[in-house]
This record gives structure tokens, sequence and C-alpha cells, in this order.
């Protein structure tokens, strides 16, 4: 099961509170505004600066 549409409208970067989309694998959360992947880990967000990846 993939992260809900409905939790998807929720969701915001922990960083600049901008909203997050599903990337293209459905494995991440990108905000686009601070260049971050967030990951999904057994379908749960993990919504932590810490464990964001940086997007080139």
């Amino acid at each position: 099961m993939a992260v809900s549409q409905e939790l998807l409208e929720i969701l915001a970067c922990p960083k600049c509170k901008q909203p997050v989309t599903l990337n293209a694998a459905g494995t991440g959360l990108v905000c686009s505004a601070c260049r971050l992947e967030y990951p999904i880990v057994d379908d749960i967000p993990v919504m932590l600066i810490d464990e964001a990846r940086t997007l080139e």
C-alpha cells in the first residue's frame, strides 16, 4: 500500500513547511523548495530532516 492521496494532501516538509510530492518510483516524498527527499519505509513516510537526502 503506497502513501494515500489524503495523507499526501496534509504532509508538509518539516524544514520549510511546503507541500511534498511522491517521487516517480514511489519510494520517497520530495520537497521541491528544499530539494530534499524523505524516504518511505514500510509504507510509512520518515519525515525527519536528518533522514532526508539532498537532491541534485
